[in-house]
């Protein structure tokens, strides 16, 4: 129980230090790969049985070789390419956010710097030292949320367009 409150002491003494800016950085990263956890668990476990069921209703069609069963194909293949980059374009944009309030964290921070040296009439290092703070940590948070965003969206893209070349070389027609 001291473990947990020494963390979530620390944790709030590393908010106070990055300002407002880190906590709305921190939710949106949270939000992020709470979207990236869903498309991986639908990747491993509901995409699976979607595309059992779509390789059957199309391996049932007594008739698979015409224009019609063709266009047919494609819509279910198209559903199912719909169905895998749900969400990835959410992710995408919010990895695109992500250095960009790290940019106003630093923006924030810096006017805070200033603050202290119109006020104070001195560049005095210690007086300007939380305004430094506040602006490189939301900047780091905003880089590190950004890096691991790219690199899960950029396999589940990848992954999502390898699914859909898989199912559409499963269902082939009948010539």
């Amino acid at each position: 129980m001291v473990l947990l409150i020494d963390a979530i002491n620390a944790l709030r003494d590393f908010l106070d230090t990055g300002g407002q800016v880190l906590l709305v950085i921190g939710v949106l990263i949270f939000a992020m790969w709470l979207l990236i956890l869903e498309r991986f668990m639908y990747f491993f476990g509901g995409f699976k049985r979607y595309k059992k069921d779509v390789k059957s209703t199309w391996n049932n069609r007594a008739e698979r070789n015409s224009w019609n069963a063709e266009q047919i194909r494609q819509a279910m293949i198209s559903r199912a390419g719909m169905q895998l980059n749900n969400n990835l374009a959410l992710i995408n944009v919010m990895v695109a956010l992500c250095p960009l309030l790290g940019l106003l964290g630093t923006v924030t921070g810096m006017i805070e710097v200033f603050d202290v040296m119109a006020i104070t009439g001195t560049g005095s290092a210690r007086s300007m030292a939380s305004g430094v703070s506040k602006a490189t940590i939301p900047t780091m948070a905003g880089m590190v949320g950004a890096l691991s965003g790219v690199f899960a969206s950029t396999y589940l893209q990848r992954r999502a367009k390898r699914e859909v070349q898989l199912l559409e070389d499963n269902m082939v027609l009948d010539h």
